[in-house]
């Protein structure tokens, strides 16, 4: 039964999954389940490999692992939660630990997004401007780089919820996780503001950093297109698997937090969450390795060294 209280009454909240029909719930933990376990090897695998073959050690890959993190943590944040409610009567989750969820998820995915940014503008550098790479993204930036990627993240995504005063008055989420959208229809005031913000933050998150990328891409496309024919192919081919990415991670959390907000009271937002949180972070590693020759090298020689012995 739904309760409508003040926040200090509010304990526990229950998340109402997906269905309540135990064959279903069945068939969803074994689909869930191989996709978490492809997602846990292949970003673990990612980054072992970068971390332990000296041939890797290039702001690209640097980059490629700090992105494995990033999807792995995405995943596991709601990933194995959501295997537990599955076989699970009561669904429910602590307060504290509910807000957590929320603001982890917010960071998580935002650094996403801020950080493929970062990625096309190495792409960008290293063939707009090979010569002036080395000094552009040595070591020093490339971590400068990825800190900002976090703080400013932090900043916009987590901060001014952290610090805004509402009050709650519902105690059941149409979700499978504690997701931004699902938790404002908890709130008792009116959502309008609310809503603008978070319209705002995505404009910064989402719209703006895309038009970051392709930005850089297009600038990459007009100088590969001044390369003879031989060389464009090598070119395009370190560029195809972020661009990949890109529109994966991109269509869908764009569609869902640049959406109307009438979308937010229903069931689409829900399945819409699947996508980015549970399906993106595994195609990302098979993106990456079955497009990489270097990645895909690294990862048969470490597969043959290990049978050898």
């Amino acid at each position: 039964m739904e309760t409508k209280n003040r926040t200090p009454i509010i304990t526990e909240f229950i998340l109402l999954g997906f269905t309540t029909d135990p064959k279903i719930n069945a068939a969803l933990f074994v689909l869930f389940f191989i996709i978490y376990l492809v997602t846990f090897i292949g970003n673990s695998l990612i980054i072992y490999i970068i971390i332990t073959n000296p041939k890797l050690h290039k702001p690209m890959y640097f980059f490629l692992c700090v992105l494995s993190i990033l999807d792995l943590c995405n995943s596991s944040l709601a990933v194995p939660r959501l295997l537990c409610d599955l076989f699970s009567t009561e669904r429910t989750i602590p307060y504290m630990a509910c807000r957590l969820q929320t603001h982890a998820i917010l960071v998580v995915e935002g650094s996403e997004c801020q950080l493929l940014v970062v990625m096309a503008i190495d792409r960008y550098i290293a063939i707009c401007h090979p010569l002036r790479y080395p000094v552009l993204m040595r070591w020093g930036n490339c971590y400068k780089l990825v800190a900002l990627v976090f703080i400013v993240t932090f900043m916009l995504c987590s901060f001014p919820t952290i610090v805004s005063p509402f009050t709650i008055c519902y105690n059941q989420i149409n979700h499978f996780m504690c997701e931004t959208l699902a938790f404002i229809k908890l709130l008792c005031e009116n959502t309008s503001e609310i809503e603008l913000q978070i319209f705002a933050v995505s404009f910064l998150t989402l719209l703006v950093p895309l038009l970051l990328i392709l930005l850089s891409y297009a600038c990459i496309i007009y100088s590969v297109m001044k390369i003879r024919s031989a060389g464009r192919s090598k070119a395009f081919s370190t560029c195809t698997s972020h661009l990949a990415v890109v529109a994966l991670y991109f269509g869908t959390v764009m569609l869902l937090y640049l959406g109307p907000a009438s979308m937010y009271s229903t069931d689409q937002e829900k399945y819409s969450s699947i996508f980015y949180v549970i399906i993106t972070p595994m195609l990302n590693p098979l993106i990456y390795s079955l497009n990489n020759r270097e990645v895909k090298d690294a990862i048969k020689k470490e597969i043959l060294a290990k049978f050898t012995k």
